[in-house]
């Protein structure tokens, strides 16, 4: 009985040291007569906790004292550097990379040209470990200070396993993508699909700051989606909910490289684009089409006007399930054409439903380019960090 009871106690001091830590990271900087208030705690139990969190590295007493009238308090404060996370971006021809630190800022960014479909998995991992580690040794970061990895992958993703169920965009099926960086470098990572991750990027950091239900579509080399609720990403039964770009338009439309016809993203994605402009100009890239229209050729104009009408039907679908108070717009295309969120605005009077109007907001993506590596980080944090109760600390 005596060992139950002490393992009681045990867990009850982790579980108050973890919710001491976590007031610290989120109210920073702050005294520690303003965590007892918030607590109920005594003085003594706070002071104790604050001391083996200062021992640890996890926090500091900084130079800034309480303003308040009586006696000036010390403040305390997160330390920056007592461990960090790795966030990481796979696209279909780069990859980008981040280091976050423990007040959840980049400290440095890396980016590599790699084309995933021209190799394996394995050698995609492989160049993920040697650039990681390049980072780390360039940032002078000891290496038992990195205590995660988070990886946003476009695709189908089983979170909870680590693993790329099927990735269209990379060329991939049932992988077990998580594991292979894992045993590489023997540090923890957590993958995820890439607008998830850049849903709670947006909702930590960016424009869904505030929002209680935030959607975003990106828009790019394909179409998708995530949700957000109350700090939540909204998943579905299997991790798959948001693959709009394989809802049908037209059963009878364009043929999808999943085999179907009329699926959204081949009305709207860059390659749709770049198909309907080849009817009238040789193009090989998106952003010709962007720079036409920005000239004023009518043909341009035209394919980014029924893009833009495409998008606001899309943005009435989501906003009638779920009703959302904020839609954000992202990816390459709106990054690159930022002109379009105008037009959107201007197609969605015409398509939005009636009870709907003017009950949310359609934004930019405030993070753009840096979305999915700062929510990469984020993941891992969330993860692997002291918050997530990891933490032995003792």
């Amino acid at each position: 009985m005596k060992k139950i009871v002490k393992q009681d106690q045990d867990v009850i001091k982790q579980h108050n040291k973890l919710m001491i830590l976590d007031i610290i990271k989120n109210k920073r900087p702050i005294s520690r007569a303003e965590i007892t208030k918030i607590t109920r705690m005594s003085a003594t139990s706070i002071g104790r906790f604050v001391s083996e969190l200062c021992e640890e590295g996890v926090i500091r007493e900084t130079e800034l004292t309480s303003s308040g009238v009586g006696r000036k308090a010390i403040m305390l404060d997160i330390e920056p550097g007592a461990l960090y996370t790795i966030g990481v971006d796979i696209e279909k021809k780069r990859i980008s990379f981040g280091i976050m630190d423990f007040s959840e800022t980049i400290v440095a960014h890396h980016r590599v040209e790699h084309k995933a479909l021209a190799g394996t998995p394995a050698e995609t991992a492989a160049l993920i470990c040697q650039e990681i580690r390049g980072m780390i040794a360039r940032q002078g970061i000891p290496f038992e200070k990195v205590i995660g990895i988070g990886i946003g992958v476009p695709g189908v993703i089983n979170y909870e396993r680590g693993v790329v169920q099927l990735s269209s965009t990379l060329g991939w099926k049932d992988v077990a993508f998580a594991e292979l960086i894992e045993k590489e470098l023997g540090i923890k990572t957590v993958i995820d699909n890439d607008l998830k991750v850049k849903i709670l990027s947006e909702y930590l950091y960016g424009s869904a700051k505030g929002s209680n239900k935030t959607a975003l579509i990106g828009i790019g080399t394909g179409i998708g989606s995530a949700l957000i609720i109350n700090g939540e990403v909204f998943r579905g039964g299997s991790n798959s909910a948001g693959e709009l770009g394989h809802t049908t338009l037209d059963p009878n439309g364009n043929l999808c490289e999943c085999g179907k016809r009329g699926c959204l993203q081949t009305y709207i994605d860059e390659n749709a684009l770049i198909l309907e402009a080849r009817r009238v100009k040789e193009v090989t890239d998106v952003r010709e089409v962007f720079a036409a229209a920005r000239n004023g050729e009518r043909w341009a104009k035209e394919i980014v006007s029924r893009t833009a009408l495409y998008i606001g039907i899309t943005i009435n679908n989501i906003v009638c399930m779920y009703n959302p108070d904020t839609v954000i717009l992202s990816g390459d295309l709106v990054e690159n054409y930022r002109e379009i969120v105008e037009l959107v605005e201007e197609h969605s009077d015409q398509v939005i439903w009636e009870p709907f109007k003017g009950k949310f907001r359609v934004i930019p993506s405030e993070l753009r380019g840096e979305a999915i590596v700062m929510g990469a980080g984020a993941l891992a944090m969330q993860h692997f960090a002291p918050l997530s109760g990891s933490w032995s600390g003792e």
